[in-house]
């Protein structure tokens, strides 16, 4: 995983036209939700005949997709216009960057905190609180409402940003996830639950569809390939207390998932939106520039 998302996102957005990112970044971000979709309806249908260390099997499948990306998908044009150069190491190539990757690393932990925030308890919340088996079709289906509304949110706030900015773009889907918070988790009824699992996505997976043009227009060309992809790893690494911190919130509120994932979620979305906003943006950044600047 963080081999393949950070180089993935770099050469997507170096291989398509500027006007293009905004787009193409939702749509690349949208694979998340496919894949959570699949892998759930693959539980769904297999789990009781092939068991949990089948489905691993089966998750790996995808990576011989590696095979045809070898062979078949072409560099982007900004790094075959750099292959002939001398490659400066990635320390040197960082100076006077090293607080833009700070600044990365917080906004991609403040991103980590939002998405793991409000799907890695979502089952148990699903199962503890409604009481929904996990294997069941109930459970599915809001598995695949909560997938369905990430794929529609990072496809239209990644294009919406190509219009109003990344920044905004990101801002207003993480303000918007606040006033849908009640609906997603206290709905009272499965159609209502369905419907705040589905928006709620819209928005955590909105504000993600920008990243992958957001990072890598903020990254110089000589660690587009590794600047993105760290800096959102270490993020993940920050974010990494998420689920224990959800978990321990719920013990202090009578094993309330409801009230842990709502607090988590109101609090994530305000900072990320604060962060956002106190950054830079690169909207439309030529890539190559770099090179002829200097």
């Amino acid at each position: 995983m963080g081999g393949e998302w950070g180089i993935g996102a770099s050469l997507a957005m170096e291989s398509i036209p500027a006007k293009s990112r905004g787009f193409v970044s939702g749509l690349l971000q949208s694979g998340y939700p496919c894949g959570f979709f699949l892998a759930a309806l693959v539980n769904w249908l297999l789990v009781d005949h092939i068991g949990w260390r089948g489905l691993f099997i089966v998750g790996a499948l995808p990576a011989f997709l590696v095979l045809y990306i070898r062979r078949k998908v072409p560099e982007s044009p900004v790094w075959e216009g750099r292959r002939s150069e001398a490659r400066e190491s990635v320390f040197v190539s960082m100076r006077g960057n090293w607080k833009l990757f700070v600044y990365m690393m917080l906004l991609m932990a403040a991103f980590n905190m939002f998405s793991h925030g409000s799907q890695d308890m979502y089952p148990t919340f699903v199962q503890e609180t409604l009481k929904i088996p996990a294997g069941s079709g109930t459970a599915f289906m809001l598995t695949a409402l909560l997938n369905l509304g990430a794929l529609f949110g990072g496809l239209t706030f990644g294009s919406l940003s190509e219009k109003i900015g990344r920044r905004k773009a990101i801002i207003i889907a993480a303000l918007l996830a606040i006033p849908v918070i009640p609906l997603w988790t206290y709905g009272g009824s499965l159609l209502l639950l369905g419907l705040g699992a589905f928006l709620i996505q819209v928005m955590v997976q909105g504000a993600w569809g920008v990243v992958p043009t957001h990072l890598n227009e903020l990254s110089p060309d000589a660690v587009r390939g590794t600047l993105p992809g760290f800096a959102y790893q270490m993020g993940n690494l920050l974010a990494a207390i998420t689920a224990t911190a959800q978990t321990w919130i719920a013990d202090r509120h009578g094993g309330s998932f409801a009230f842990a994932m709502s607090t988590w979620i109101g609090a994530v979305a305000v900072v990320l939106a604060l962060l956002t906003w106190l950054g830079p943006e690169a909207r439309g950044k030529g890539f190559g520039k770099d090179r002829d600047a200097a």
